[in-house]
């Protein structure tokens, strides 16, 4: 059987790419088992410094969750306590090391949500980027209500909420969902570059400076200036 997985490791970067290219890399059950598993190998390896997510395939890096799982968990009490005893997009939302999106194609619900979990997100000029949830008539359910208001602002989310139509890669550009976006082709180029760069830092400083930016968005101004602060001291003591 293919792995729906795979991982690669070259040059201090991990490759996790979803492997179901067939159903536009659609994520089932034993996906999130298998990225969940292979953050801890990643997470525990001194020779990963930065992690890349990818979809195979041309057409997609995911079209979301696979919808023909919906309603077959044995109950919703067993669903729901599958979720909390390994909830997936938690572990990339605190993954400690940085972690890279190169979305291509359709990048839809559950796949949009994985790529806002990530720190960085580059895309190939064909992607298209959106969470369809509300008009299939739910609500995004891996944090995208609350990552997408934090990449482009209140007013932007709620727009691309309501109205259930992806971005363009230009428009993602344009409003800072993506840092770049260039040619399908030199879209794993790109990846590696960016990997480079954040390979090239100090890596506790870029840790204390993740931590800053993701954890002090949730406090008020004064509280995060003062939880920066701690995090500069804590740095320079390691010095």
């Amino acid at each position: 059987m293919i792995d729906k997985v795979l991982y690669d490791v070259r040059d201090g970067v991990a490759w996790i790419t979803l492997n179901r290219p067939a159903v536009h890399n659609a994520i089932d059950r034993k996906m999130r088992d298998a990225i969940w598993e292979i953050l801890d190998v990643a997470e525990a390896d001194d020779d990963v410094g930065v992690v890349v997510f990818r979809g195979a395939g041309d057409a997609a890096f995911s079209a979301g969750a696979d919808v023909s799982e919906f309603g077959t968990a044995p109950s919703y009490t067993d669903a729901r306590r599958a979720r909390l005893e390994r909830d997936l997009w938690g572990r990339i939302l605190h993954f400690p090391k940085p972690t890279v999106a190169a979305i291509h194609g359709h990048t839809l619900g559950a796949g949009c949500e994985l790529s806002l979990l990530c720190d960085c997100r580059i895309a190939a000029a064909d992607a298209r980027i959106g969470l369809p949830e509300v008009k299939l008539g739910y609500i995004p359910s891996a944090g995208g209500t609350q990552t997408l208001r934090r990449t482009i602002g209140r007013g932007r989310a709620l727009d691309m909420l309501i109205s259930a139509e992806p971005l363009t890669a230009d428009v993602a550009l344009a409003q800072g969902f993506v840092s770049s976006v260039v040619q399908l082709d030199r879209l794993d180029a790109e990846a590696a570059a960016l990997a480079r760069r954040l390979l090239d830092q100090p890596s506790a400083a870029l840790r204390a400076a993740r931590r800053a930016l993701r954890e002090g968005a949730d406090l008020p101004l004064s509280e995060a200036i003062r939880f920066e602060a701690r995090l500069r001291q804590r740095l320079a003591a390691q010095r």
